[in-house]
């Protein structure tokens, strides 16, 4: 296994554990229509599909709906109140981090999440990327390769030294059409049935800690 020069992360599910905060505010909507709250596990599925989706679980109704849109402000501006409450770096990747930025290596996020709340939440938990490329950086998202080629240029590294590691199988795709080895991991926010390991990457790992004792292996 090549030593990446870069590493490339997802945001949520992938680097950081976001989903208590989006639970919360998925419920406050929830709530503010007189409805129970939902139970985490359900919610924690479908994070990384975005608020669209959350509005969908939350209320039943998808984007051609007359009130999704109203729907998913409220989500997105309860969620903004209080973003960086419970979200906190998957276990042992502040390790890596930390032993990454102490030999100088460079290292990025690319994430279909707005800025509005992707750089808050990334400057709340003191992590100080070399990139951060969000979902309105650039027209196109992922699973399109742009965001990934721009994240490699901000660093100074091609793409083929670049690992992009995600928890869904749009990351996959983008770090395929990248030329980026495609790395998934299986902790993330997964919907039930879905298998990782069935996902076209190049390298597959279970657990962060697998991720990070294979990173921290000596060149």
């Amino acid at each position: 296994m090549t030593q990446p020069q870069a590493l490339l992360f997802d945001l949520d599910g992938t680097l950081v554990d976001t989903a208590p905060d989006l639970a919360r505010a998925t419920n406050a909507l929830r709530a503010y229509h007189g409805l129970e709250p939902l139970p985490y596990s359900m919610i924690r599925a479908q994070v990384s599909n975005g608020g669209s989706a959350l509005v969908a679980l939350a209320l039943g109704i998808d984007q051609a709906h007359q009130d999704h849109d109203e729907a998913r402000q409220y989500l997105l501006d309860a969620y903004g109140k209080a973003l960086a409450v419970e979200s906190c770096l998957f276990p042992h990747l502040d390790r890596l981090l930390g032993s990454w930025e102490a030999r100088d290596r460079p290292w990025g996020i690319v994430t279909n999440k707005p800025r509005a709340y992707a750089a808050p939440l990334v400057e709340a938990l003191g992590l100080t990327p070399g990139a951060l490329l969000c979902a309105d950086d650039l027209p196109q998202r992922k699973p399109a390769p742009e965001p990934l080629w721009a994240a490699a240029e901000q660093l100074a590294v091609l793409p083929a030294q670049c690992w992009y590691i995600g928890d869904h199988l749009r990351d996959m795709q983008a770090a395929r059409a990248a030329g980026m080895i495609a790395v998934a991991v299986g902790y993330g926010y997964i919907e039930e049935g879905e298998d990782y390991r069935e996902w076209p990457a190049d390298l597959w790992f279970e657990t962060c800690e697998a991720l990070v004792e294979a990173l921290l292996q000596p060149a």
